[in-house]
C-alpha cells in the first residue's frame, strides 16, 4: 500500500479524551477514530492488526478441533430470563443494551452468548454420541459500560472471540479447559506479548473455576498477585493469602472508653496507642436481592484488613435462597440517602459494634428486619480486642467473642489479599504485585445454564442429563490495544512483528530524487511479492516528517533509500531498538525475511 493513497492522518498532540498511552497513540497514529462515547471506527491500519490477531486466534482454536460459527447479536429477552440473568445484566450490572421491537418483544444486544448457544445445543444435540462439542465465533459484542474509557480497552462495542463447549463428564470438560489454557497461551505468545495466566473470579458468567490471561502493563486495570516461585498467580479479586500475624492485645480487661474523633481505624489506633491488628472493625453493606428484598449486612473484620467486595458478593449470593432470591442486583456501602430509606434512628457510624441492635432498621416488606452478621476469619481468633461501642465517640477495649459479643454464626473469608502477604502454598513465599490487562478468560461452567434452560442429552443408559459446559473468551480488539500499552516509547508504538499492520515501511527522503524513487519502487514490489508486507511512504513530505510518522505508527522495520545508495546500500532501522543497519540493496529481501521469521518463532 502506498501511503499517499491510504486514509492516513496523524496528530502531533495527544487528544484530550485519551487517558492512557495506548489510547493516545492509537488516536494520534491514525489507527482508530472516536465516533461516540466508547464507540470507535477501526481505520485501515487498525483493521489489518485486528485481522492478524483474529487469524492467530482462529488458527489456535481450529487446532483444538473447535468449530467456528456465527451467532446472532440480537437475543430474545426470554432466553436470558430462562437462565435467570436478564435482571442481572439489565439492572444489577446494567451492561446489556436492551430494546423493544415493533411487536413489543424485548431483546438485548449480546454482551455474551451462553443463552443462545445453550438453546442451540438443547435443540440440536440429542445423544452422548454427539459429545463433546466445541463451537466458537469471532464477533462484535455490546456492553453499556457506565464509564467507557481507555479507547478499545473498555468500549461499548468491541470484537471478541467467544467459545462454548458441551460435555458428558467433568473429566471431558477439564480436558477442553486444559486445551484452552494451552491455546490461549499460544495466542498471546504468538502475538508477541508478555502475559500471566491467573486464577480469577467467575463473576456474572458463573461456574466452578476460571482463569484469566493478563497482559502485563503498568496501565492495567487489574492487580495481579503472584509468587516468585511461579506456583501461584491470581487476580486480586480471587487471590488468597495468609495475613500478618495479629499482635497480642495490650488490653487485659473489658471497659468502655471515650474516644472522640476516632471514626477511622488510623485515628483510633493513634488515640489508643494500639495495633490495628487488635481491632475488630464492623463494615456496613446494603444488598438488594432480585426478590426485591434489601438486606443490611454487617461484616466484622480485623482492623488492618479490607473487605473484598467480590468475595463478599459471592458469599451473599450463596445466601440468596434465604431471601427467596437467586442473585443480588446491587451491593453497596449505603450512603446517607440510602440509609434514610431504612433506618429507624441515626446509626453510630464509625463506632458500631458487632452487636449493633436490629431496631436501627425500620420495619418494612422491602427491608429485612435483622442485620445479616458475618465475621471474617481474620477476626475470629482475636482476644481482648478493640471495637465500637454503638455510641458515637466511644469504643470498648478488652472485648472477647462469646463473652461481651456473640460470635456471628456465619464465618467467611472476604479479606483482600495484598502484596507482602504470605502465600498459602508456601509461607516462605510472599505475594508480589503487578498490573495487568485482562484479554482472555476461560470458565468451567458446569451445569449452570443447561439446568436452568432444560438443555439435556440422552446418556448411554437412556437417561436425560444436563450438558456440562465450558466457556472461553478472548478480547480481540482489547488484545490489540494491550500490545501497544505493553510496548511503546516516546516516539510512538512498537508493534510485535506478528500483529503489526505491515512488516516494513520504505521511506523515500526526497521524492524528487529519481534514484531514491527507483530503488524504493523496486524494493516495494520485491518485498510484497515475497511475502514481506510493505508500505511505501511516497508522500511529498520532508524526510523528518516521514521518519516521525514511521516511528509513530510502529512498523517494525523502516527502510530508507537515502545517502547509503551511493554505496549500493539502504538503511534499515529496527523500530524496537532504533538500531540502524546498512544493507546491500540485493540483500534486503533475504535479510528482512530472515528477521521476520526469527521474530515469529
Amino acid at each position: 500500500m502506498r501511503l499517499s493513497q491510504m486514509l492516513f492522518v496523524t496528530l502531533r498532540e495527544d487528544p484530550a479524551e485519551a487517558e492512557i498511552p495506548s489510547h493516545k497513540l492509537l488516536l494520534r497514529a491514525g489507527y482508530i477514530r472516536r465516533i461516540g462515547s466508547g464507540i470507535y471506527a477501526y481505520l485501515p491500519l487498525m483493521w489489518r492488526v485486528l485481522k492478524k490477531v483474529s487469524q492467530i486466534v482462529r488458527e489456535e482454536m481450529d487446532a483444538t478441533g473447535a468449530q467456528e460459527c456465527l451467532l446472532p447479536q440480537l437475543q430474545p429477552a426470554d432466553l436470558w430470563r430462562e437462565s435467570g440473568r436478564w435482571d442481572t445484566y439489565t439492572q444489577a450490572e446494567g451492561i446489556m443494551f436492551s430494546l423493544t421491537d415493533r411487536r413489543d418483544t424485548e431483546l438485548g444486544l449480546g454482551p455474551t452468548h451462553e443463552e443462545v448457544i445453550t438453546t442451540i445445543a438443547k435443540d440440536m444435540i440429542r445423544s452422548y454420541r454427539q459429545l463433546p462439542l466445541h463451537l466458537y465465533q469471532i464477533q462484535t459484542k455490546f456492553r453499556d459500560e457506565i464509564r467507557p474509557r481507555f479507547g478499545l480497552m473498555r468500549g461499548r462495542e468491541f470484537i471478541m472471540k467467544d467459545g462454548y463447549s458441551f460435555h458428558t463428564s467433568e473429566e471431558s470438560l477439564k480436558k477442553t479447559y486444559q486445551d484452552m489454557d494451552r491455546a490461549y497461551s499460544n495466542m498471546l505468545r504468538r502475538s508477541g506479548l508478555e502475559f500471566r495466566a491467573v486464577d480469577a473470579d467467575s463473576g456474572a458468567i458463573g461456574g466452578s473455576g476460571s482463569q484469566e490471561f493478563m497482559v502485563l502493563a503498568e496501565a492495567g486495570e487489574d492487580e495481579v498477585l503472584y509468587t516468585d516461585d511461579g506456583q501461584y498467580a491470581a487476580n486480586v479479586e480471587k487471590a488468597v493469602s495468609m495475613p500478618a500475624d495479629a499482635e497480642n492485645s495490650s488490653f487485659a480487661t473489658f471497659e468502655k472508653r471515650e474516644t472522640p474523633g476516632t471514626d477511622t481505624i488510623d485515628k483510633l489506633c493513634k488515640f489508643l496507642k494500639c495495633s490495628s491488628t487488635q481491632v475488630v472493625k464492623n463494615v456496613l453493606y446494603q444488598a438488594v436481592y432480585d426478590s426485591g428484598i434489601t438486606v443490611l449486612v454487617l461484616v466484622s473484620i480485623r482492623g488492618d484488613q479490607d473487605v473484598n467486595q467480590v468475595k463478599l458478593l459471592n458469599e451473599l449470593t450463596k445466601l440468596a435462597p434465604n431471601y427467596q432470591a437467586k442473585t443480588i442486583l446491587f451491593l453497596t456501602v449505603p450512603d446517607a440517602e440510602a440509609q434514610r430509606k431504612w433506618t429507624a434512628k441515626s446509626l453510630p457510624l464509625g463506632y458500631m459494634a458487632p452487636d449493633v441492635a436490629d431496631d436501627y432498621i425500620a420495619g418494612s416488606k422491602e427491608v429485612n428486619s435483622k442485620f445479616l452478621r458475618l465475621v471474617d476469619r481474620t477476626a475470629v481468633d482475636l482476644t481482648n480486642f478493640v471495637t465500637g461501642s454503638n455510641e458515637s465517640g466511644y469504643h470498648v477495649v478488652g472485648a472477647n467473642w462469646n463473652k461481651e459479643f456473640p460470635l456471628p454464626a456465619t464465618v467467611v473469608g472476604v479479606r483482600t489479599a495484598k502484596k507482602g502477604d504470605r502465600a498459602m502454598h508456601n509461607p516462605e513465599q510472599t505475594l508480589q504485585s503487578a498490573r495487568g490487562i485482562e484479554v482472555g478468560h476461560i470458565f468451567q461452567l458446569g451445569t449452570k445454564y443447561s439446568e436452568a434452560m432444560g438443555a439435556t442429552y440422552t446418556n448411554e443408559q437412556g437417561e436425560e442429563m444436563p450438558f456440562i459446559m465450558g466457556c472461553y473468551g478472548v478480547g480481540v480488539s482489547r488484545l490489540a490495544q494491550s500490545a501497544v500499552e505493553q510496548s511503546y516509547d516516546k516516539d510512538g508504538i512498537i508493534w510485535p512483528v506478528a500483529i503489526a499492520p505491515y512488516h516494513a515501511i520504505i521511506s523515500i527522503p526526497n521524492i524528487s530524487d529519481a534514484q531514491q524513487v527507483e530503488v524504493a519502487e523496486k524494493l516495494y514490489a520485491q518485498l510484497n511479492q515475497s511475502g514481506v508486507e510493505t508500505l511505501l511512504d511516497d508522500r511529498d513530505e520532508r524526510a523528518g516528517v516521514k521518519f516521525k510518522d514511521a516511528d509513530l505508527i510502529g512498523i517494525p522495520y523502516r527502510i530508507v533509500t537515502g545517502r547509503s545508495l551511493k554505496t549500493g546500500k539502504v538503511e534499515i532501522v529496527e523500530r524496537a531498538t532504533h538500531k540502524s543497519h546498512e544493507i546491500l540493496i540485493e540483500e534486503v529481501n533475504a535479510t528482512l525475511k530472515q528477521w521476520i521469521e526469527a521474530a515469529l518463532k
